[in-house]
């Protein structure tokens, strides 16, 4: 058995259900093998027809003694009506317009039926149940698929039900006795792992709970440590480049956190001295930053970079928008002036020098490649073709969580241009999101970590409250009261319209129906909607403007320009506030829909105000109180949400499965700490006596494999 095989290859799959597989991402064998199951509905326990009860589900196997089609014209309804006998007695069965099961099921025939037992007015009979038939089982073999047993059910997608892909993959499982267990024998004795084959076979068809559990189990393990072994391995790689070392500058730094307006906190100056000490290495730096919203990571970015420029090497920022770009360049500028450090801004739509003020992508691309601009800020515009550095000693990518292991490392020395042979640049990455302990040993293994655990002095606490909608008018009251005193405030809403005409949409991982009442006190707030409501009924005598996704990189600009200058009241928007917006004047964040979105998304909505001297204040408004909203108002710390909604909402929602690209099962054992554990020690031990994996040809191939298939993102 080739697990590499496309499926393609398979004979027993038509055209139109390959295209449909590809859909759910499978492409090959081992795909379709790695397709588990979500569920089982349990039906291993069968009941004699005399003793089927009302309303409850139940599986019945039986002979066939009639069958008929029973057209109903008016309706454009065919019924299927069955009687099925055993030695106890005999039961009615009814599917609706499966008009092929009268001449699948003839008189005699033996069938395993799985269903719910209805009364409608003294008629009972089994409604639409799951059914199979079964061969002559005199050779002993267990003939059930989709009934009388637990049966999987599957992640599915329009046009491939779980009950075809059990008729596809369990004839597959005969074969798996001819792979080779990806694991190594060691690791499944240390752990007491069940093999690969049986394990194949357990998943997607158990005999019991207990089988499927081990066998998810080992699955699991599996998984996560074929990522552990790809970071680690990108570890091991990393220490044995070269980077220029930067020298510790200690009368500069001194200079420079003098200038400053306000104290470093010690958990600044303790990152900052570590990734100043990591970059005096002779290799290079591979660090995250992780610090709450408001921890002040960008001035530790800062120092690095001012020590980087002073020792004669660039650095580049990269951003994942351009409003974080334009108020990261902002303040580089402005700090650094009396360093005479050259700062670029480099985006799709906006170029700038500190020296030269406004420019080109053409001039900006020269300046980076001549090195005249010491430090570079942008979006992923860094990265594309044309963009050369002369020296560069630093690269730092604030919100980190979007880039992938080999985005990474390929940011580092293939993407930014650098030459063959030279040095590779120092890595910074840094994030506000807050990673959950497992999360970080596993996806982020091949960076060190580095804590900002502190906020800054004289901050005041921000206070949370629930907004039912029997409290909207007074929440509106006090809105108004905190604006005429001087503040402004943030509405944010899930959605920008109610785009009609869709069954289903979903963004940002939330699914939405476009056809609810966008008016109603229970609707998913859209940003057009509400801006119009609040503009012109609540707050007609206000300033109030909106932003959205779909505005112009300009527009964005501008409306963010006149928010900063207290040109606005209140600024209805969707999740594009959510990350690098600085307001201090700003002290109220209402968030609609809040119970919509996830902890990490509503402490960093949370985290765009209580940036200045005035109290600010978090409006929750909801339909209803939710554990998540319940832990916003218990918890300041982001760490501390992070974990709880980890352990609400499960890793998959949580980080999005899609989004991540991890496998789902890895996906879902974050949550598992001694599982995480035990694959990274695993992994650890494999590395340490064979780093390259040369005596591991196996496992070097499935991290090849893996690595091509998976994006950790």
């Amino acid at each position: 058995m080739d697990l590499e095989v496309s499926i393609e290859k398979f004979t027993r799959i038509s055209s139109a259900y390959k295209t449909r597989l590809k859909n759910l991402g499978i492409l090959t064998m081992r795909d379709l093998l790695y397709h588990f199951p979500s569920r089982y509905q349990d039906f291993s326990s069968r009941t004699n027809i005399a003793d089927l009860e009302v309303d409850k589900t139940a599986c019945i196997q039986g002979a066939v003694e009639s069958i008929k089609i029973i057209k109903i014209w008016k309706r454009h309804m065919i019924i299927i009506e069955a009687f099925v006998k055993d030695d106890t007695g005999k039961v009615k069965a009814v599917w609706f317009n499966q008009p092929y099961l009268a001449s699948t099921f003839k008189k005699g025939a033996i069938v395993c039926l799985a269903g719910k037992l209805v009364d409608k007015k003294g008629a009972k009979y089994l409604s639409n149940p799951m059914y199979e038939k079964l061969r002559d089982q005199s050779d002993g073999e267990d003939d059930h698929t989709h009934t009388g047993r637990l049966v999987p059910i599957y992640p599915e997608t329009a046009g491939v039900t779980s009950r075809w892909l059990r008729y596809i993959i369990k004839p597959l499982l005969k074969n798996c006795g001819e792979v080779a267990d990806p694991l190594p024998e060691n690791i499944l004795a240390s752990y007491e792992f069940i093999p690969w084959a049986q394990a194949v076979q357990q998943i997607h068809f158990p005999d019991s709970d207990k089988m499927a559990s081990a066998a998810r189990k080992r699955f699991a393990f599996e998984e996560l440590f074929f990522i552990q072994l790809a970071v680690l391995r990108q570890r091991v790689r990393l220490r044995r480049e070269k980077s220029l070392p930067v020298p510790l500058d200690a009368n500069l730094i001194k200079k420079f956190v003098k200038s400053l307006p306000f104290k470093l906190t010690p958990a600044q100056r303790k990152t900052a001295y570590q990734i100043l000490k990591d970059m005096e290495k002779p290799r290079p730096m591979n660090r995250l930053l992780q610090g709450d919203v408001g921890s002040g990571k960008t001035v530790v970015a800062m120092i690095a970079a001012l020590n980087a420029a002073k020792a004669g090497l660039q650095t580049a920022i990269m951003v994942p928008t351009e409003i974080l770009a334009q108020q990261h360049y902002a303040s580089f500028t402005k700090t650094l002036a009396p360093f005479g450090i050259e700062i670029g801004l480099l985006c799709a739509k906006h170029c700038a020098s500190s020296g030269y003020g406004a420019t080109n992508k053409k001039t900006m691309a020269e300046f980076a490649k001549n090195g005249e601009t010491q430090i570079l800020i942008g979006t992923n515009a860094l990265i594309q073709k044309g963009i050369e550095f002369k020296k560069l000693g630093l690269v730092v990518l604030d919100e980190q969580h979007r880039f992938g292991i080999d985005q990474r490392a390929s940011l580092s020395k293939n993407n930014l241009a650098i030459r063959q042979n030279t040095p590779w640049p120092h890595l910074l990455s840094m994030t506000a999101t807050p990673i959950p302990r497992t999360l970080a040993l596993t996806v982020y293994g091949d960076l060190d970590l580095a804590l900002i655990d502190q906020m800054p002095s004289g901050r005041k606490k921000i206070e949370t409250k629930i907004i039912l909608p029997n409290e909207r008018t007074n929440a509106y009251e006090f809105i108004r009261k905190e604006i005429k005193n001087g503040r402004q405030a943030f509405v944010v809403c899930p959605r920008i319209d109610p785009e009609e005409g869709q069954t289903e949409i979903k963004r940002d991982g939330i699914l939405f129906d476009p056809k609810a009442d966008w008016s109603g006190a229970n609707a998913v707030k859209a940003v057009k909607v509400e801006y119009e409501k609040l503009s012109k009924e609540i707050f007609p005598e206000m300033r109030v403007e909106m932003m959205h996704g779909r505005m112009k990189a300009a527009e964005k600009k501008e409306i963010m320009t006149k928010m900063k200058a207290g040109e606005i009241d209140v600024l209805v928007s969707t999740s594009v506030i959510e990350v690098g917006i600085d307001i201090p004047n700003a002290s109220i964040m209402a968030i609609e829909g809040s119970h919509k979105f996830g902890l990490a998304q509503l402490h960093q909505f949370r985290g765009r105000v209580g940036r200045g001297e005035h109290q600010s204040y978090c409006l929750l408004f909801s339909d209803y109180p939710t554990r998540r909203l319940s832990a916003m108002l218990k918890f300041n710390s982001g760490f501390e949400l992070a974990e709880k909604d980890l352990e609400i909402r499960g890793p998959g929602e949580v980080f999005g499965s899609a989004q991540w690209g991890a496998p789902d099962l890895a996906m879902s054992s974050l949550a598992d700490v001694f599982l995480v554990e035990k694959s990274r020690a695993a992994a650890k031990g494999i590395l340490q006596n064979d780093p390259d994996l040369s005596r591991h040809p196996q496992l070097a191939a499935r991290i090849t494999h893996f690595r091509e298939h998976t994006h950790l993102e």
